[in-house]
């Protein structure tokens, strides 16, 4: 069977955005109906390879619905299908996960009645992954929505919005602060202990690994401060010829050790952001996000330098949803 034949892309079922000739946000396909036989997701994806790229590319976000994809098994069968490297989540990553198969995780293992705020995957980090699937393996029965927003777009708005902030995170970059304990923190979306962030209990080991990521470790009560940066606060799309949003100026994160999220992000020269600022960025990527109300099997293909995703508290559980990363 040729090509994007196995495909057929759905439209206007979902609020998908429009924003630039005519491309969706996100593109979503399904099994084509014309097939007599099942489509399996792993064959579609394998025939049509540099079909999706394409698409992955116009887009930055699609979304497969309706194919036959039940476990954490048929997911990492998928991802690899993909072609894609794998990118595996190691060293300095913030999210607390655990390994299921192959190279599948759990989603950020935060407390589930809590938000987690939109950012790219590792953008703190010089190495980060360029491509994440994720997979609903349990349906939620209410709330738990993955947003999903495009980081040009975001760039743009903020221009408009504060464009003498932007030109100021452009001049200097931006400088980001999280603090990690002793321990796990199951209460903190970023509760990664210094100890599994870096994975070593040697604090002059987690500096040198720290240092070969860019980051400064400064001792506190409990734990340690990690401070990242300065960082450019955007990054520019090769491929698109574009700039776009990267950074966790949106987020506000308060924990046990870090009870004031407004420092967690500053210029490249120690002075405060604005006021404004990350409030600001909030309504915007809730403005333009598109919000993905799950369903068992769904499978959701990310450009991560494309896209900012983020987590919406759940009201009533179960949840389950599996994540894979890519280089």
């Amino acid at each position: 069977m040729a090509g994007e034949s196995f495909f057929h892309e759905v439209v206007g079922l979902l609020p998908q955005q429009n924003y630039h000739d005519g491309v969706l946000f996100p593109i979503v396909l399904s099994p084509n109906p014309k097939i007599a036989k099942a489509v399996q997701l792993t064959e579609a994806i394998k025939t049509n390879r540099a079909w999706l790229d394409s698409l992955l590319h116009q887009s930055g976000a699609v979304l497969f619905r309706g194919f036959h994809v039940s476990s954490a098994s048929d997911f990492n069968d998928v991802v690899e299908s993909s072609g894609y490297e794998d990118f595996s989540y190691g060293v300095g990553g913030a999210g607390s996960r655990t390994k299921v198969v192959g190279r599948v995780y759990t989603a950020n293992e935060a407390p589930p009645d809590q938000d987690i705020p939109f950012h790219n995957e590792m953008s703190h980090a010089p190495v980060f992954p360029s491509k994440l699937f994720f997979f609903c393996e349990v349906e939620p029965g209410s709330g738990g929505e993955t947003c999903i927003a495009p980081s040009h777009v975001i760039y743009e708005k903020m221009k408009e919005k504060h464009p003498n902030f932007v030109i100021e995170m452009e001049e200097k970059g931006l400088i980001s602060t999280r603090v990690l304990g002793d321990e796990y923190d199951p209460s903190s979306p970023i509760g990664r202990s210094w100890k599994e962030t870096f994975m070593t209990d040697n604090k002059t080991v987690a500096e040198e690994r720290a240092a070969n990521l860019g980051m400064k470790l400064e001792w506190v009560e409990g734990g340690v401060r990690v401070m990242i940066g300065p960082k450019p606060g955007f990054k520019y799309d090769e491929l698109r010829k574009r700039k776009v949003w990267f950074n966790g100026v949106a987020g506000r994160i308060k924990d046990k050790l870090n009870d004031d999220p407004s420092k967690g992000a500053m210029f490249g020269d120690g002075k405060p952001l604005p006021d404004d600022v990350s409030s600001d960025c909030r309504k915007i990527l809730d403005e333009e996000c598109f919000t993905l109300q799950w369903r068992k099997g769904d499978v959701l293909l990310l450009d991560n330098l494309a896209v900012q995703h983020a987590r919406r508290p759940l009201i009533m559980p179960p949840r389950r949803v599996l994540a894979s990363f890519c280089k």
